[in-house]
């Protein structure tokens, strides 16, 4: 049995979750992190020591392969399961793949999360609007970096869907979720239509039609 743990409400276990239901996998998710602690319980820190979620936990005995990092578990899953198709074969397209994964993580994330956290995790009487305004700046031109790159692909890495999709269009739901009574997002209309068609996808439902929380 394939076990994902960790709670639908992190963006990191939206990703995972997302790329098993795309590929048609089987499995159980166990609810961990935040609300559901568990993270520090040792059979949870033999899975991931650093208490964070998600985790995977895959077969049994000899070839029981336990991960933790999303996007590693992303990589794992389409390659165990989508070689050729979510996991492109040809290095440098694999490669491009990988690179805007990367980017996820090392650019997207770090400007979007502060607005994130004040508008959603934070009460109305404790945010900083200062926090709120630097990320947007910083985000903005990320994403409207982003949206000059699909204007002529229909996804990250070209005419298919593969493995970078899944954690872009995660952290994409996200920003398109912040409540618009707070901030008026500009037109971004090839970004828009690729999220559209990520969310029209059967795999991501559960996933990118949630409410943030």
């Amino acid at each position: 049995m394939l076990n994902i743990w960790g709670r639908i409400s992190s963006l990191n276990v939206r990703k995972v979750v997302w790329c098993a239901q795309e590929l048609g996998l089987d499995f159980q998710r166990t609810e961990a992190g935040g609300r559901f602690g568990i993270v520090q319980t040792p059979e949870f820190l033999s899975l991931n020591p650093n208490a964070l979620v998600p985790a995977l936990d895959d077969g049994e005995g000899p070839d029981r392969v336990t991960l933790w990092e999303s996007n590693v578990i992303v990589r794992y899953l389409c390659a165990k399961h989508s070689s050729g198709k979510l996991y492109p074969e040809p290095l440098a397209a694999r490669f491009d793949a990988e690179r805007w994964m990367d980017w996820q993580q090392t650019t997207l994330n770090p400007a979007g999360s502060p607005a994130f956290r004040q508008l959603i995790r934070t009460p109305a009487a404790e945010r900083d609007p200062a926090v709120v305004a630097r990320s947007i700046a910083q985000a903005e031109p990320v994403f409207a970096l982003l949206d000059a790159h699909l204007a002529n692909r229909p996804f990250m890495t070209g005419d298919q869907f593969t493995m970078a999709d899944i954690p872009v269009g995660c952290e994409t739901h996200r920003w398109f979720g912040l409540p618009q009574t707070e901030y008026t997002r500009p037109s971004w209309p090839h970004l828009e239509r690729w999220f559209g068609d990520l969310r029209s996808r059967a795999g991501a439902r559960g996933v990118l039609d949630l409410a943030l929380e």
